[in-house]
């Protein structure tokens, strides 16, 4: 079994050091993960570790071990957090029992004290740990999920399959609640983070159902059952723009399923609806989502109107092999669009059908390749090519084969455009980003959040995209770009280093200068200092 991971957090070093050596932690079942001279840092650490057990000192610059602790639980609800202080004073004591802090220690540190301390630690995370992985209690949970009639209405529901009229009947018969007003289709999707993990992928399955119910049922007074293998969660919305929210909040939950129950989770969020009967196609948006992590990654949320053009209601005519080759151009690789392709042909070529048949055929499908290429906004002349008449071209054909070749590089001039399109939106995405930092650099309060904010987007896509297009975290980016002005600014005047703080962003002046010497190696004043030598 792995072991437990631990972050520390003390401003002296030499203190860590020696509570390091005083134990022979490996043995105990922990891994010294990280070190962290502060709470600032501790809180950035945190978010991409999720450590096991914090541990840290009360009395530290920036943030004090009382507010990373507060900090610290909304960050990582599960972590335990461990205090040891010099200072044996009430409040702190009180504070600490608010938190609901596993051990308060005082200073010196006693090996034998620290040993018990973490050997209940060790027990008790054990034995959360055996709760979440315990193989018959997850069999039991599964065949003790929601009722069989509540998990068919839910499942018709995706499916298309509840008549309007009869909708209110049978939540009344069911006892279910879904008084909105908006809904939001999210599928969750799960495989073995690990290929060591020893665990039948249907209980993977019910494990990270499970943890959904317990960490999302509440906050979006949400339904879940499963389908099709995965876990479907129906989230409701109380105004439309929380499902940015929702996006940031499903977004940790992956990272959370990961660390507690070791799978590979990605949640497709489908577009927002508020009535029933769009429940199926708002269903398909969210698979469509899923399948995009092939260009996303997976562990981590991903929502359709974000990631995919908009498209309008479909025609009358709808057939599903068709609908499968729109989705293969919108997502797919090269092969898969081939294979659609081949079915789709397929259905036609391999029936005994009539030339006027056949020839209304042509007419829909070019319909419905019109109809989503300009949903989504493509140049059907880039499409069509030199061709003043598509449709008498396509009835000069004269076998399946030509067909299947002719409408092929159709889809893959149009596959083409959408991924030239996506990236240009992307990388202008990214610029704006990048200017609105140049603009705004100066501003105490420039967050990721405040960014998105001002792009009308979730964190979650935000942090992705940003990463995938620049090669680097938006704070990493932010703090390099005030440290580049703060170099400006240093060698161009005189002005104080408090001043200079200031207008590059910083509140502290003292945290500025710990900033700028973790980049530079030195103080902002030696570097002012050296630099104007060389010169």
């Amino acid at each position: 079994m792995n072991p437990y991971s631990i972050l520390f957090v003390d401003d002296e070093e030499e203190v860590f050091r020696v509570i390091l050596r005083k134990l022979d932690w490996e043995n105990l079942g922990f891994s010294v993960a990280n070190y962290a001279k502060n709470g600032q840092e501790a809180l950035e650490l945190a978010e991409e570790m999720q450590p096991d057990v914090v541990m840290t000192d009360i009395k530290m610059p920036y943030m004090d071990g009382l507010e990373l602790g507060r900090r610290m639980k909304e960050l990582c609800p599960q972590v335990k957090i461990v205090i040891f202080s010099g200072f044996d004073r009430f409040e702190y004591a009180r504070e600490a029992i608010k938190l609901e802090v596993e051990e308060y220690i005082l200073k010196p540190i006693d090996a034998d004290e620290l040993r018990g301390v973490f050997l209940r630690l060790r027990d008790k995370l054990d034995r959360e740990r055996a709760e979440k992985r315990d193989i018959d209690k997850l069999h039991q949970d599964y065949m003790e999920s929601l009722p069989v009639l509540q998990e068919n209405f839910f499942i018709s529901l995706i499916e298309g399959c509840i008549p309007p009229e009869a909708a209110d009947r049978l939540l009344s018969s069911y006892q279910i609640d879904l008084p909105g007003p908006y809904y939001a289709v999210c599928l969750v999707h799960a495989t073995a983070a690990s290929p060591d993990l020893e665990m039948e992928p249907f209980l993977l399955a019910v494990s990270v159902k499970k943890l959904a119910e317990e960490q999302l049922v509440e906050r979006w007074r949400g339904k879940v059952f499963t389908y099709l293998g995965n876990t479907v969660l129906i989230a409701q919305l109380t105004e439309l723009t929380e499902v940015t929210s929702l996006t940031d909040s499903l977004d940790r939950f992956c990272r959370l399923a990961r660390h507690l129950c070791g799978a590979a989770v990605t949640i497709g969020i489908g577009q927002v609806c508020d009535n029933l009967r769009e429940f199926a196609a708002a269903y398909a948006g969210a698979a469509d989502a899923v399948s995009c992590r092939v260009l996303y990654g997976n562990n981590r949320a991903i929502n359709i109107a974000e990631v995919a053009p908009a498209e309008e209601a479909d025609g009358d005519w709808d057939p599903k092999f068709l609908q499968q080759v729109f989705r293969q151009i919108k997502t797919g690789s090269r092969e898969d669009l081939e294979q659609a392709v081949r079915r789709c042909v397929g259905q036609v070529s391999g029936q005994r059908t009539s030339l006027q048949k056949y020839r209304l055929f042509l007419m829909e499908l070019l319909t419905e390749i019109f109809r989503f290429g300009s949903n989504n906004r493509l140049n059907m002349d880039k499409i069509w090519g030199e061709s003043r008449d598509i449709y008498s071209e396509a009835l000069q054909l004269e076998s399946p084969e030509e067909l299947e070749q002719w409408m092929l590089a159709l889809c893959t001039k149009m596959q083409e455009l959408m991924e030239q399109r996506r990236q240009s939106t992307t990388r202008s995405f990214v610029d704006k980003a990048e200017d609105h930092v140049r603009e705004h650099y100066a501003d105490q309060s420039l967050s990721v959040e405040t960014v998105c904010r001002s792009l009308g987007v979730s964190t979650a896509y935000f942090s992705t995209v940003f990463k995938k297009e620049t090669g680097k975290a938006f704070i990493n980016y932010l703090t390099n770009y005030r440290m580049e002005q703060a170099v400006r600014l240093l060698l161009e005047g005189d002005e104080k280093t408090y001043v200079i703080a200031g207008k590059v962003g910083y509140s502290d002046p003292n945290y500025f200068s710990y900033v700028f010497k973790k980049r530079f190696g030195v103080s902002p004043t030696r570097y002012r200092a050296k630099e104007r030598t060389k010169t």
